[in-house]
């Protein structure tokens, strides 16, 4: 088969345009403070406006250097526990001009300040995490590890570490479920399928103590730790060999309970696991209700000591819901629980952290708010007496 020649194509040259590419500074430049400054206010305000318009969505493209909210935007998206606290009054200009302050730890509020014509200054709970323990200021070196102690600025432990709560009018209900950490599966149920007003109270003697509450704090929950105190059958029920013994002098009492203290970091309070002969006697209690106080720290009892005071953050639960472990007869304890928190407006339980009590008590908190209360944690519910 003859080949075939084909026409050769002369194509025009084309001439590209030179390209002046400017000049990069040198890395000493770059380390000059006049280059650095606008590089991380530039990179800064770059994540920010990335991060509220993925939040907020919206075409508005906010000008050099401000950052703009549509809140009635923001109002229909928001979790409902935003909707119904933090709703901004009707007469508040829809876009404001707002400044927001980042922390390297978290919190569970993030201070968001509106300026505007006719704005009010509001507070949007943006998360569920607590700050991580311990806090700068409110600790000393303990036997075991950090003591709680009461701030140079007068901040308490007390009101540091615990959830942040902001009541409103309807009757409120609070609920602490006791004995973790010791079985770490429902420690870890207790944890994660608790809502955080729950608020969750650990045994002093358990094993990796601290993760636990750091756990339980990551996740929202304020926590507790138990004050085992001597019980009526002491010593055929032994709480372990750091009991506070009712006959003690209050210096041992104030030894043994700086033990218990310093075994972890970032509760808000003390409650008693036990304690039916100790919370009896008057100068036991006196003396460790006067540490706890010194300490900046809240005590909560389990309904053995609603007569005593002690001139710290005080609270007795109304009932302890599951000493009937069956599921029937929590409920009728937790319709009791409601039925209190109607006649003086709150109402405290306390739990053991069994099975059937973690069902109940979740299933519990999901509905009761629809009830017409308002789930809170114990802290809100303490009282200096």
């Amino acid at each position: 088969m003859a080949a075939i020649a084909l026409p050769k194509l002369k194509l025009p040259a084309l001439k590209l345009p030179a390209l002046r590419v400017p000049a990069l500074p040198g890395p000493r430049a770059l380390l000059r403070p006049a280059v650095l400054a606008p590089m991380g206010a530039a990179l800064a305000l770059g994540v920010a406006g990335v991060v509220l318009a993925s939040m907020l969505g919206g075409g508005h493209h906010p000008a050099p250097g401000e950052v703009r909210l549509d809140l009635a935007a923001a109002l229909k998206t928001a979790p409902q526990a935003w909707r119904a606290g933090q709703r901004p009054p009707a007469a508040t200009p829809a876009n404001h001009r707002v400044r927001l302050t980042l922390t390297e730890q978290p919190s569970a509020r993030a201070g968001v300040v509106a300026v505007g014509p006719g704005a009010t200054p509001i507070e949007i709970i943006t998360g569920l995490s607590l700050a991580q323990a311990p806090i700068a200021g409110l600790y000393a070196p303990g036997p075991g590890g950090p003591l709680p102690i009461i701030g140079p600025d007068g901040r308490t432990p007390a009101g540091a570490y615990a959830r942040p709560f902001k009541a409103d009018g309807r009757p409120k209900v609070a609920m602490v479920v006791g004995g973790l950490g010791l079985n770490a599966t429902l420690t870890q149920q207790a944890i994660e399928t608790l809502p955080p007003q729950i608020t969750l109270s650990f045994v002093v003697y358990a094993d990796n103590l601290q993760a636990w509450i750091d756990l339980a704090r990551a996740k929202g929950h304020e926590v507790m730790i138990e004050a085992p105190l001597e019980p009526l059958d002491y010593p055929e029920n032994d709480p372990g060999p750091y009991t506070l013994l009712a006959g003690s002098q209050p210096a041992e009492t104030a030894k043994r309970l700086e033990w218990i203290l310093s075994r972890a970091a970032g509760y808000f309070g003390v409650i008693n696991a036990t304690g039916g002969r100790f919370l009896a006697e008057p100068a036991a209690f006196a003396a460790f209700a006067g540490s706890l106080k010194n300490r900046g720290l809240a005590f909560i009892d389990t309904g053995e000591a609603g007569r005593l005071g002690g001139g710290l953050p005080r609270a007795t639960a109304e009932r302890t819901i599951d000493t009937n472990p069956s599921d029937s007869a929590i409920n009728r304890q937790l319709l009791m629980l409601e039925a209190g928190a109607l006649q003086k407006g709150q109402a405290l339980g306390a739990a053991r952290a069994y099975p059937v009590t973690l069902s109940a008590v979740a299933r519990w908190a999901r509905e009761v708010e629809a009830k017409g209360y308002q789930l809170a944690p114990a802290s809100a519910l303490t009282r200096t007496r």
